[in-house]
């Protein structure tokens, strides 16, 4: 049953900072009332004490491949449920299901099916992430796979995904990539910049064509250069674009991840988890798409090549890094990993903040910024065990 309740005591991150012994008021699946003193009486609500913890939006993420053994790529519905639920454990109340690379016709099914879970409400909708990639910048994805951007090949998945293709990352510099970014963009659906081994001169080029995110930035695509700039580059420098970090101290250094938010700001960074199957579930032998993948410690590389792929992060995991290891304020980190994703799916109307009106998403975390308590829709999937 949903919830109706009182959370009190805590510190309540909200769009316009924290507030110190906040309130966040939930009645049904929605949240009522929040903030400090200006926050609504609840007089026949239960109040649940959360002092000396923190409540903050629950995590939206926008770029995520499985979970808990489970592929979002070639899953079953149930298992994909599962992978979902998994991620919703670790504070994620909102995700896109990514997919690698694959054949056309497996990659339009697999649309078609996904679309049924995306107006369920248990997936924010459909990214495509291949295979209209680089072979030079393939990471891992299949290389016999990959094909150009053809803007009528690009129209199919979107088709197929009825509605619910929130994303298509490309390499732009391929042929057909600008009028591919152009068709996106009049659709709204969020043309993605990676995998690329674009120029610096090509990479504005697509992002005056409309293009709006880097997917997964420095990863994938040429480092950065004092003659030759390269995309990296590009993208930071440019307001139109958010850049996509996977902060799980394997994919970037952490002069890297302080060079993004000095450039784009904390409004133009969104953290990711790029998770695969093995994402909260633990070490082992899986598959990615068509490509066998080893876990080993926690990381996650191809069989063969060794490339990187994809990670075994948690959103919760990200949050606490960015704190403790990153010393970012974890009002800049809520926007990153809550409130700016949400507002690139064009969903922040419902979820990403604290707002009464919004959907009763959020999670609790403790002194430590461990995860002690998450919420969906006004039901605890996580119920905190405070004093």
């Amino acid at each position: 049953m949903a919830v109706s309740t009182v959370l009190a005591g805590a510190r309540v991150v909200m769009p316009s900072g924290t507030v110190e012994n906040g309130r966040v008021i939930v009645e049904g699946g929605r949240i009522s009332g929040s903030a400090g003193a200006d926050a609504p009486d609840a007089p026949h609500a239960p109040s649940l004490d959360l002092s000396g913890h923190w409540v903050v939006p629950g995590f939206v993420d926008m770029h995520n491949h499985g979970g808990g053994g489970a592929s979002f790529t070639s899953g079953t519905v149930d298992e994909v449920l599962h992978g979902v639920h998994t991620h919703r454990l670790h504070g994620t109340t909102t995700a896109v299901a990514s997919f690698v690379t694959g054949d056309m016709d497996f990659l339009g099914r697999r649309a078609g099916l996904l679309s049924e879970l995306a107006e369920q409400g248990e997936i924010a909708g459909i990214h495509f992430e291949g295979p209209f990639i680089s072979p030079c910048r393939k990471g891992a994805h299949d290389e016999t796979l990959l094909r150009d951007p053809d803007p009528a090949e690009v129209r199919k998945l979107i088709d197929a995904a009825r509605g619910q293709a929130k994303m298509v990352t490309l390499a732009t510099e391929l042929p057909g990539g600008i009028d591919s970014v152009r068709l996106l963009a009049e659709h709204g659906v969020i043309a993605a910049i990676g995998h690329t081994d674009a120029s610096y001169e090509q990479t504005v080029e697509a992002i005056d064509a409309g293009a709006t995110v880097a997917t997964h930035l420095y990863n994938a695509m040429p480092g950065l250069g004092h003659r030759a700039p390269g995309p990296i580059a590009a993208l930071l420098e440019d307001e139109r674009i958010t850049v996509e970090l996977i902060n799980d101290g394997t994919h970037l250094h952490p002069a890297a991840l302080e060079l993004a938010f000095h450039h784009k700001g904390a409004d133009r960074v969104a953290f990711i988890t790029d998770a695969m199957d093995a994402a909260g579930f633990g070490d082992g032998m899986y598959d990615l798409g068509t490509l066998a993948v080893e876990v080993k410690d926690g990381v996650a590389r191809l069989v063969e090549g060794g490339s990187i792929a994809g990670s075994t992060l948690t959103l919760d995991r990200a949050f606490k890094r960015a704190v403790t290891i990153d010393r970012l304020p974890v009002e800049s980190v809520v926007r990153a990993i809550s409130a700016n994703p949400a507002r690139l799916l064009g969903i922040d109307d419902r979820v990403g903040s604290l707002e009464p009106g919004k959907d009763a998403d959020l999670v609790v975390l403790d002194e430590n910024f461990d995860l002690k308590g998450v919420m969906r829709k006004g039901t605890w999937v996580v119920a905190p065990q405070v004093a």
